[in-house]
């Protein structure tokens, strides 16, 4: 049973919407590179703000929701930083740092993150946070499980398909965490650059396969599953296994063949590893499986 008011708004399939997602700080404190940022300004666990819940008009329980990542408009300012409590190494540098420099604002511009004056990077937009109503109770905007949420893969970009199953009517779409670039593993905690931005997407709603349990992506060149467990060892094994689901059920492969097949061709790593649970992708090139 769904209510109007359980949502934000709502979206047709088919039709594109552009939605805003903002960064965890820049409500009047991310204004300039000169900004000084404190923790205060990013009290845990509250620090990824979401754009949701969103219903997906006929969406329903059981069912596959199809989210397409068609543009990221991205904001001229963003920032990185680490904290204490997060990342690969905590509480490592934190006593010899100070305030300020715990935190590097950045500008944005030109398809370019400028790191300072004499280094740019250029962007790889993600959105970090993407997902839809858990099966049971509720979540942090920081954690994430088989309904999505932060799961934090890179190649949930522009041009990107991500898929989840729907555990309640209308699926209760929700988006944030955008990134101008994120490195593998996310290590110092808010190690990519936080970014805010205008993201378009489009929705399907599809006949969910019978053996998806966590959320899917594909790309123009891969498709991929992604594993979210405490363990990063059950979080890979969640991936493989899923990903063995998906050749044998849908691309003609035996379990055993599939099994083989990723001994030689997977693709796999840790997005990140600083979450509630890590999460870790396999993918596969399209061309090899078709």
């Amino acid at each position: 049973m769904t209510r109007a008011d359980d949502f934000v708004d709502h979206i047709e399939v088919g039709n594109d919407v552009t939605i805003e997602c903002e960064i965890n700080c820049n409500s009047g404190i991310l204004t300039s590179l000169d900004a000084k940022m404190s923790l205060d300004d990013l009290p845990f666990p509250f620090v990824n703000p979401l754009t949701g819940p969103i219903e997906v008009k006929g969406a329903k329980a059981g069912q596959m929701l199809c989210v397409t990542i068609r543009s990221m408009e991205l904001d001229e300012l963003g920032y990185t930083g680490f904290r204490s409590d997060s990342g690969l190494f905590q509480n490592w540098m934190w006593e010899q740092s100070s305030e300020t420099s715990r935190f590097k604002p950045m500008r944005i511009a030109d398809g370019l993150i400028h790191w300072d004056e004499k280094r740019t990077i250029p962007v790889k937009p993600m959105v970090g946070v993407l997902g839809v109503a858990p099966a049971f109770g509720s979540c942090l905007s920081i954690d994430n499980g088989e309904h999505g949420g932060n799961i934090d893969v890179q190649e949930i970009g522009p041009g990107a398909t991500a898929y989840f199953s729907i555990n309640a009517d209308g699926a209760y779409l929700y988006i944030g965490d955008c990134h101008a670039r994120q490195g593998d593993g996310e290590v110092a905690g808010m190690g990519p650059t936080e970014v805010g931005a205008r993201v378009t997407i489009s929705v399907d709603v599809k006949e969910r396969p019978s053996r998806m349990l966590f959320p899917r992506f594909e790309t123009e060149s891969h498709i991929g599953t992604i594993g979210l467990a405490r363990a990063m060892e059950d979080a890979m094994r969640t991936s493989y296994k899923e990903m063995i689901c998906w050749l044998t059920d849908e691309y003609g492969f035996t379990e055993q063949d599939a099994y083989m097949l990723l001994s030689s061709v997977s693709e796999a790593r840790a997005t990140q590893v600083v979450n509630s649970k890590i999460t870790y992708i396999c993918k596969v090139e399209k061309s090899l499986i078709t």
